[in-house]
């Protein structure tokens, strides 16, 4: 049994468990946890590998369901509308379909958690520059490095910081591990284009537990030189858009909305992520 790093924000009412993207922490959750806690109960966990958690290995989507489950009974939690962000909202899906029953899973929110196969036109392009990057060691600046662009994008400092800071591991040397490390990182990766692969209305297929499928509304200004990237986002969110429009035509118990943020939602937003959370859960009760 591998239990996760989790922290339990306390509150009352239903409960919702937070999960995390991709190189980031529950601390991304912060924010969002204290506005939520008025009528939940809220619970953030570290995914493997990251944050505080351990390393697991190898690092597969089922293996990371059954370490949530095992560590939501450690805390207590039978029951719980699990919300992920990115990566975490991939997990999210998942953690409903392994619990059919809704013993476990509620509900399940994906906050613009979709992901591409590897056969998806720009793909192997996109790869070779998250493999680069994937597990790094970056330098003493790291952090004053990623709280400056964090701060340009309209994030406060001092969350910006904390945030920064709760998903790297400093280095005897001053340099900063980013996490999780590179076999590690390179495995998620090896998932996520599993799951990409299917699209995602296959994907998708077989869950009956209620969902609730989020986009940003927003996409982030593309870096110097990385304009072909946003492009690629561009044309694959439009492609997603258009699978969700057609679920939520379908299947009574898949809702779809949109936020007016980017990807970084978690963190650029918190109160409107916040207020949507609260009403889709408001709603389950109705």
């Amino acid at each position: 049994m591998t239990l996760l790093h989790a922290h339990d924000y306390g509150g009352d009412g239903p409960q919702l468990v937070l999960l995390h993207g991709f190189g980031r922490s529950l601390a991304d959750w912060d924010a969002s946890a204290d506005l939520l806690t008025a009528g939940h109960r809220v619970l953030a966990v570290d995914l493997p590998g990251h944050g505080r958690s351990p390393d697991t290995s190898p690092w597969t989507i089922p293996g990371v369901v059954r370490h949530i489950a095992d560590t939501l009974d450690a805390h207590g939690v039978p029951e719980a509308v699990v919300v992920g962000h990115s990566l975490g909202g991939l997990i999210a899906v998942e953690y409903a379909r392994a619990n059919p029953d809704r013993a476990r899973a509620r509900a399940a929110v994906n906050l613009d958690g979709f992901w591409w196969g590897r056969d998806y036109p720009d793909a192997e392009r996109v790869s070779e520059a998250l493999m680069t990057s994937a597990g790094a060691i970056a330098s003493p600046e790291y952090i004053e490095e990623r709280v400056a662009n964090s701060v340009r994008s309209g994030i406060p400092a001092d969350r910006a910081e904390a945030i920064t800071r709760a998903a790297a591991r400093p280095l005897p040397d001053g340099k900063w591990q980013t996490l999780p490390e590179r076999a590690a990182a390179l495995e998620i990766l090896d998932e996520l284009h599993r799951l990409g692969a299917l699209g995602v209305t296959e994907w998708l297929d077989g869950i009956d537990s209620p969902l609730l499928l989020v986009q940003a509304g927003r996409r982030m200004s593309p870096a110097p030189g990385m304009e072909w990237f946003d492009d690629f986002i561009a044309r694959f969110a439009r492609g997603v858009s258009d699978q969700l429009a057609g679920l939520a035509r379908t299947r009574p118990t898949v809702s779809v909305n949109q936020i007016d943020a980017t990807h970084a939602m978690t963190v650029e937003t918190p109160q409107a992520v916040a207020t949507l959370l609260a009403g889709y859960v408001r709603g389950l009760s109705d």
